[in-house]
């Protein structure tokens, strides 16, 4: 394998192609696309800081890199990388990826990353920004930390554990959704959504878990959240909190420690379809 060490890149493709090459301790100053089109690399301690670092890449093992603020749309339309223990700034930093690994990474200004990408994990990982896996698909989390809205609208095949989320319009257009052992806070969670899962989660939502089909919840916590279950079907809840208000669901049964308010007003609402059941009453 080729090594490279201890030397600075400027200039636009500065190492276009490059094959079977390991880069250790190196910085890519100004000029575009320093790797496109590269192809099995080991980048270790280096530093990206300019655009389109790594576009329509193969087989790539980063660890210890910088892609700072100003390597824009750093990875695109990239196959099989890793990346570990690193700092990413750079908005829009992966779209048409896939099989993307992250483990300890940092994310400060992620607006508009992972999207349309396929084959997502991450673990350990800190995000800030608006839009995270916007039409994703088979993504894996543990241990996520998010600050940033509307997150992962239109993704699908997803799992989430053991993560924090603050995130309002999180988890819109969503397909097939397990979310366990984690805590959901924003307002207006999962709505359009079809086939979602909270297992032992605690969630804090103004008009959240609306318009859905086939929401399933098992042993989790809804505090501060009210007008929640707006014209959802097929609901099978495990709630072991007093609900602030559910409004007008279309069927289902809800199992609830209690329920400050009921709100069944539309005349377009078959009552006999949901069971709202008060534990302890039943």
């Amino acid at each position: 394998m080729n090594q490279l060490k201890d030397s600075t890149y400027t200039g636009e493709r500065a190492l276009f192609s490059l094959k079977d090459a390991e880069i250790t301790n190196c910085i890519f100053e100004d000029g575009e696309s320093p790797l496109k089109e590269s192809r099995n690399l080991v980048i270790n301690k280096t530093t990206f800081k300019w655009k389109y670092p790594i576009w329509y890449s193969e087989n790539v093992k980063c660890d210890d890199i910088h892609i700072e603020n100003t390597a824009r749309s750093g990875i695109w339309y990239t196959k099989n990388i890793t990346i570990t223990n690193s700092l990413i700034e750079s908005p829009k930093t992966f779209r048409y990826a896939e099989n993307v690994l992250l483990e300890k990474c940092k994310i400060p200004n992620a607006s508009e990353t992972f999207w349309n990408c396929k084959g997502i994990r991450l673990i350990d990982v800190e995000v800030k920004g608006d839009y995270l896996g916007f039409r994703s698909s088979d993504i894996e989390i543990d241990n996520l930390d998010l600050d940033g809205n509307y997150a992962f609208d239109s993704a699908k095949n997803l799992v989430i554990r053991n993560s924090v989320l603050r995130t309002k319009d999180a988890f819109w257009n969503v397909e097939n959704v397990t979310i366990i052992n984690s805590t959901i806070i924003g307002e207006y969670l999962g709505w359009n959504s079809k086939n979602v899962t909270f297992i032992n989660c605690l969630i804090e939502s103004h008009q959240g878990l609306c318009y859905m089909d086939n929401l399933k919840m098992i042993n989790c916590q809804l505090i501060n959240t009210d007008l929640c279950f707006e014209y959802c079907s097929n609901i099978d809840a495990d709630i072991i909190t007093v609900v602030d208000s559910i409004k007008n669901p279309y069927s289902g049964t809800i199992r609830v420690l209690g329920v400050k308010e009921t709100i069944l007003e539309d005349e377009f609402i078959d009552r006999s379809k949901t069971k709202i059941i008060i534990k302890g009453h039943e």
